[in-house]
């Protein structure tokens, strides 16, 4: 077991070194690729250990050395990415446009380079790592081995904070701007529908006058010449209706004035909201997201886009 943990964090620390090495030569720029802050890459420690327990008897075969190394690490990468989709409800990395991909969790390429890497640790870098090992003074190493796990715990729970807190960030940016959205199809379809009750009032308001106003010509087509006080009489009553068109044209506005003054309210209240949530800002956050460019969230991939771009804004 003392062996094996050294095995883990030697080759979990070489792992690490490679995905940045990689990164660099990509990017010109250090970016840590690990899934911890530390520095390791647990996946490798895991693969190597693996190999070696596994196909120690392999060892003078070449070919099956290599066969089975790619069997080996291609098993666990596909099983580290589907367990880290099901965990945090988010892709990690994503081989969809390779050729030969199962999933998108593991494809041919990097399969057959994870197959080349392990005889190239086997053969030439093992022996090497063994004999550090046996210079370490037992109960030094003893000791490392204990601090390097209590680090890696640490490190380990302080990033699933940060993917939890993450997610709780995702999930209310998409619940603040479905909100906003539904907000603002609310205003544009309810305005609509108000301007047309309004038509529908403004017209049946015209059809009553107009009908008023036709009884009251034929009155006074009848009656012009005997009712000359009766005219004035006719003459309020039009002005009357008149001034109930006029008022409920008035209290239609004002009630419209008051119903838009406070939906825009609470636009302003949402939009203030998703402003000061994208402006949280989560430990550990940002590194992840350079670490896992292809990251892609299961179900908040919108609102992870628009803080990746709120991040690299920042970051320029």
């Amino acid at each position: 077991m003392y062996q094996l943990l050294w095995i883990f964090f030697i080759y979990a620390f070489l792992g690490w070194c490679t995905e940045v090495s990689y990164a660099a030569l990509k990017t010109g720029r250090f970016v840590n690729r690990g899934f911890l802050n530390g520095p390791v890459c647990p996946v490798y420690g895991f693969g190597v250990v693996i190999v070696l327990w596994v196909l120690e008897p392999l060892r003078g075969n070449l070919l099956l050395l290599f066969l089975g190394s790619v069997a080996l690490t291609s098993l666990l990468e596909w099983l580290t990415g589907f367990a880290l989709e099901r965990l945090f409800h988010q892709r990690w990395w994503d081989y969809s446009q390779e050729p030969f991909n199962l999933g998108g969790y593991i494809c041919l390429r990097f399969s057959a380079a994870w197959g080349l890497a392990c005889l190239f640790v086997v053969k030439l870098v093992h022996p090497s790592v063994l004999w550090w090992i046996r210079m370490i003074p037992h109960p030094v190493g003893v000791g490392l081995l204990a601090l390097f796990s209590v680090m890696m715990a640490v490190d380990l729970s302080a990033t699933v904070c940060t993917i939890v807190r993450m997610n709780r960030q995702l999930s209310q940016l998409d619940e603040l701007a479905a909100g906003i959205k539904r907000m603002s199809n609310e205003l544009g379809t309810n305005l609509a529908d108000r301007v047309l009750d309004a038509a529908e009032i403004g017209d049946g308001l015209r059809a009553d006058l107009q009908e008023e106003l036709d009884d009251l010509r034929n009155v006074l087509a009848v009656r012009r010449a005997e009712l000359q006080d009766g005219l004035e009489g006719m003459r309020e009553a039009l002005d009357e209706a008149k001034d109930s068109l006029a008022q409920h044209r008035f209290q239609f506005q004002m009630d419209q004035a008051e119903w838009l003054e406070k939906r825009e309210q609470d636009l302003r209240d949402l939009r203030i909201r998703l402003n000061e949530a994208r402006q949280c800002r989560i430990f550990g956050q940002r590194r992840l997201l350079r670490a896992f460019p292809g990251m892609r969230s299961i179900a908040h991939q919108p609102a992870l886009e628009r803080l990746r771009r709120r991040l690299e804004h920042r970051g320029n």
